[in-house]
């Protein structure tokens, strides 16, 4: 029997999962949580054999767990669920040795079979994942895109950015939702953020 502990915010998704796991005869969810820290604090007691974690969580983070896992030398193997295929949380999650790496909308069953495999010693990184990572680094935005992003680096609100522009401000403000899904960020200092570590602002 492989015991599993599930953290994730989301408390219909990780009630479904927990269910969906607990249908496999060899596997056993002895714990969960919908934040990082009652996670972190939980693995340390029960020790399960596989933690299951969401990227991002109230409190402690996945990726932050993973590294406490990692640094406390816990046996616990560790699986990342992520919406997001960006490349520094790819590379944290590879430095704390994560054994598997999966997006969260694949199907239940590629989380099954990955926790077997993981079992067995293998390394789970989704395909979908790998490629974007390996073309990360391009810059993804268009020209009108980087324009409303560069101005969004200098504070300026939205209506300043559609008059420099010459577009309205919802127009703007479809702009910044596009640059948001493409980045995998949730506001515009996390897009900045990503696009100065990747000088694509520098231009």
């Amino acid at each position: 029997m492989i015991e599993l502990y599930l953290a994730e915010d989301q408390s219909m998704l990780n009630s479904a999962l927990t269910q969906l796991l607990e249908l496999e005869d060899d596997l056993h969810v002895v714990g969960s949580a919908g934040d990082g820290q009652t996670a972190w604090t939980e693995i340390q007691q029960l020790q399960p054999q596989v933690a299951i974690l969401d990227i991002e969580m109230p409190g402690l983070s996945g990726l932050d767990v993973a590294d406490q896992i990692q640094a406390a030398k816990l046996p616990t193997k560790v699986i990342i669920l992520t919406t997001f295929a960006q490349k520094a949380y790819f590379e944290r999650a590879v430095a704390a040795q994560v054994a598997g790496y999966l997006l969260k909308d694949s199907p239940s069953d590629d989380l099954i079979a990955a926790i077997r495999q993981v079992m067995a010693g293998a390394t789970i990184y989704a395909p979908e994942l790998v490629v974007n990572m390996l073309s990360a680094d391009k810059n993804p935005l268009t020209e009108r895109e980087l324009a409303v992003l560069k101005a969004a680096a200098q504070g300026l609100p939205t209506k300043v950015i559609a008059a420099q522009l010459y577009l309205s401000a919802g127009t703007v403000r479809n702009y910044l939702s596009a640059i948001f899904s493409k980045l995998g960020v949730h506001n515009r200092l996390e897009a900045v953020q990503v696009a100065q570590r990747n000088k694509w602002l520098a231009s």
